[in-house]
């Protein structure tokens, strides 16, 4: 009997042991960041936009939250949620680098957000470049899924095979899928169309050219691009008689699933530290 109670009690100091040991407790921002830097899987580049972007690298992680970018509303969720480092795919101040010179001393939007992110102790570490180029890349993976497009790609991952319908049918599953509130269509609604491109995001309209120029691409699927230079191609190629579509989702419905997925897959990297996706939402509206 006696030996019995002290093999109960060897086994539960053991499971506490290792249930402190999954938890690990006090892991600071940075060494989360060096955790991720070694789980990617591509080689960590110093010439990157994935960097601190604000707080203290060094406190400590009560929970993480992923996110499309470090909005404001985003912020004031994380911090009601007790998460404080706030990974985030985009810039939060405002420009590609997050420079702070580039925006009018003294402007009160960006003095709120600072010092709400000093006042609740909060970290924003952006993850960007290197989550694009894991392979699969991040971002393309989460949109597939969320899309429900994985029985129909093809060894390019850009390009997928979905079974033929209209452009307008399609469009609208879209929207649909995504809860997209202001998508834009280019083309003949009653266009068939099988053979889509997707890319996710603001690419440069030099590659969002060539995959339509492509003989197998009928419609291309795109966060965002300047209006005079995509937009015109594909409304000259339809006036030519081209059998051309651009489906334009906005960039946050654009990517930001594949913050959803960064959220899941941090989860095996730093086990025991709570991880939640917090959706900044698309942030335009159409009026009724």
């Amino acid at each position: 009997m006696l030996r019995n109670s002290g093999s109960r009690r060897a086994g539960l100091i053991l499971i506490c042991a290792l249930s402190a040991s999954a938890a690990e407790p006090d892991l600071t921002a940075r060494q989360v960041i060096e955790r991720i830097q070694k789980a990617v899987g591509v080689p960590w580049n110093a010439n990157t936009v994935d960097t601190f972007k604000a707080g203290n690298p060094d406190t400590k992680v009560t929970g993480i939250a992923t996110t499309f970018a470090a909005t404001f509303d985003v912020l004031q969720r994380a911090a009601a949620s007790g998460k404080n480092l706030i990974i985030a795919h985009e810039p939060t101040f405002y420009n590609h680098l997050d420079n702070l010179d580039e925006i009018p001393a003294g402007d009160p939007v960006l003095a709120a957000k600072l010092r709400f992110i000093e006042e609740h102790h909060l970290v924003v570490f952006r993850f960007h470049d290197h989550w694009h180029s894991r392979n699969p890349d991040g971002i393309l993976q989460g949109m597939t899924e969320a899309l429900g497009w994985t029985a129909y790609r093809t060894p390019n991952e850009s390009l997928f095979i979905v079974p033929e319908t209209t452009l307008d049918h399609f469009a609208a599953a879209i929207r649909e899928k995504l809860k997209i509130k202001t998508l834009r269509v280019i083309g003949d609604p009653g266009l068939r169309i099988s053979r889509v491109a997707l890319l996710p995001g603001a690419d440069s309209s030099r590659s969002q050219i060539e995959l339509l120029e492509r003989r197998d691409v009928d419609v291309l699927v795109i966060g965002e691009t300047r209006e005079w230079e995509t937009v015109e191609y594909v409304r000259d190629a339809g006036t030519e008689g081209r059998k051309k579509a651009l489906i334009i989702l906005g960039h946050v419905p654009s990517e930001e699933s594949g913050m959803d997925t960064c959220a899941q897959w941090l989860k095996t990297v730093v086990p025991g530290i709570p991880v939640e996706f917090i959706p900044a939402r698309e942030p335009f509206w159409t009026p009724r």
